[in-house]
Formats: C-alpha cells, structure tokens, sequence
C-alpha cells in the first residue's frame, strides 16, 4: 500500500492533480477544499489511500494525516463510498465534520454532494462514538485554527456538556452558537447536562 507520495504538482485539476515522482506521474483524487490550495510546479507530500476494484484502481490524496483518517472513518460508514466521503471533504473540513457530528448537525453534513439527510443522520450515528469534544479542539488547535478562548474545552463533565449542545443545536441553534454558549459556561463535574443547559441559554439570550 502507498502511504504517500512526495513529488512535484504537474498539474491540477477540477478534481485532483497528476504529481511526478522521479518521472512517474500519479493521477490522485482530492477534496477541491485541498485542491484550492496547490497550484503546478508545488512540491508536495499527499497522504494517499488505494482503492481497488476489479477494473480500476484509483488513488486518493489528502494534505495531511487528519484528513486522511478522516476519509477512512467515513469509507467505514454503510452507504458511504470514496466518492461521498471525497466530497464531504470537500465542502467539511475535519474539524468541521467533527463539530457536525458532535452536535448532530445532520443538515450541515447534508449539503456535501451527494449526500442526503437519511446518509448524514447514519453517518452521524455511525461516528459519534469516534470523536469527543476534547479530541476536537485539539485537532483544531493542531491544524492551526484559531479557537477563542471561550471555545476552549474546560474542566468539567465532558459527557454533560456534550449532551448539552446537543440540545442546544436540536433547539434550533447552529453548532458553532451551541458550543461557544457551553464553552461559556462554568461547568464543574457536579454539574449535570440540564443545569449547563440552563446556563447555557441565559447566555444566549
């Protein structure tokens, strides 16, 4: 299996590159939220997956580990194949996806091409237990997005206040309004889901 592949951007594509390698040119899918960022003549290491079939074999690439993990977390995902999950790619970022699953956000993840509301319900189903909100600010700290200081994960009861933005998100509010509103409030581990809750949305209003 090809782990990845290190070489120079011949050319790029709507949706993927041809990268030479020592004069072998490798035709690699990608999401066209990584193709935005690459242009001919770049010189660059894409984590790579091999899918193969009986009458092709194809290659897909991503820029980083994350989202190539990400890619096989959603492979795994009944009714999800590697063109979905490339094109959940390309309108989510990881970080964005994580956030979408976390707080049940299935119409966020309904818009990527292909996907419908039933797929991003199984798909939400399917990952929650993949993914935590600590795991999730990490990640996003890693890849370099700034995070106020009030979406900082806190010391707390992590299962609570997971619970509480769900209820948030399914009260109406957008993921990102549920969890600044829980990042906001004091949490400590006595503190059940409806107390944050509570809290939560004295805040928002």
């Amino acid at each position: 299996m090809i782990g990845y592949i290190k070489g120079t951007i011949e050319e790029v594509e709507a949706d993927g590159i041809y990268l030479d390698r020592d004069g072998m040119g490798f035709r690699i899918l990608m999401p066209g939220s990584s193709l935005d960022r690459l242009k001919t003549g770049m010189e660059k290491k894409i984590f790579t997956y091999m899918n193969v079939k009986e009458d092709a074999i194809t290659l897909y690439g991503f820029l980083t580990k994350d989202d190539l993990q990400i890619f096989r977390l959603l492979l795994n995902v009944n009714g999800v194949g590697p063109k979905a999950a490339l094109g959940i790619l390309s309108s989510l970022s990881p970080d964005t996806l994580r956030f979408a699953v976390l707080s049940d956000d299935a119409a966020a993840i309904a818009k990527a091409p292909g996907i419908g509301k039933k797929t991003a319900q199984k798909l939400i189903l399917e990952l929650k237990d993949k993914f935590s909100l600590e795991d999730a600010f990490e990640k996003k700290l890693a890849s370099g997005e700034a995070v106020s200081e009030e979406m900082q994960p806190s010391e707390g009861n992590r299962e609570a206040e997971t619970e509480a933005v769900q209820a948030l998100v399914a009260l109406g509010y957008s993921s990102t309004e549920a969890l600044q509103a829980v990042r906001k409030v004091e949490t400590t581990g006595a503190m059940d889901s409806e107390a944050i809750l509570k809290q939560a949305l004295k805040l928002i209003f």
